[in-house]
């Protein structure tokens, strides 16, 4: 006589099998999010590259004395978000050119990926709208007048 199975490890094995299918679901999804983390990268560095092109060939062609004509609909206002406000507000503090990390530290945000390319993000947002400038790649600084 074969004793029935016990209900409450019926349960956990259950349990049990579900957590891994789960595992294996966020695992999946976090090699998706580190993959257009990189691609995001990939893009922002092309980005920058094209955009020190454009500023050595208009210094090549002797129009530096000239201003750079502003991208077309390029609105210079700040987005409406509190946290382009506090990084402005870091930047007056600090008075320096600052990288994503830097100002993680100086807003008092984990010095993790997702909050440093979060930043970098609101950066690049900023430096397209010519409310910041991107002096190479990675560093940011305000313009001088």
């Amino acid at each position: 006589m074969t004793a029935a199975p016990d209900p409450g490890r019926v349960l956990l094995d259950k349990i049990d099998a579900r957590e891994q299918a789960l595992a294996r679901e966020a695992g999946q999804a976090q090699a998706q999010i580190d993959e257009l983390t990189a691609r995001l990268r990939e893009l922002d560095e092309a980005i920058s590259d094209l955009q020190v092109t454009r500023k050595t060939l208009i210094s090549l062609a002797g129009q530096d004395d000239e201003p750079a004509a502003e991208p077309a609909g390029a609105p210079s206002v700040l987005p409406d978000h509190p946290a382009y406000q506090q990084i402005l507000d870091a930047f007056a503090d600090l008075r320096r050119p600052l990288r994503a990390r830097d100002l993680c530290q100086a807003l008092d945000l984990p010095i993790v990926a997702k909050n440093t390319e979060n930043i970098r993000s609101k950066l690049k947002r900023l430096v397209s709208r010519g409310i910041l400038i991107e002096t190479e790649p990675g560093l940011f600084t305000q313009p001088h007048p």
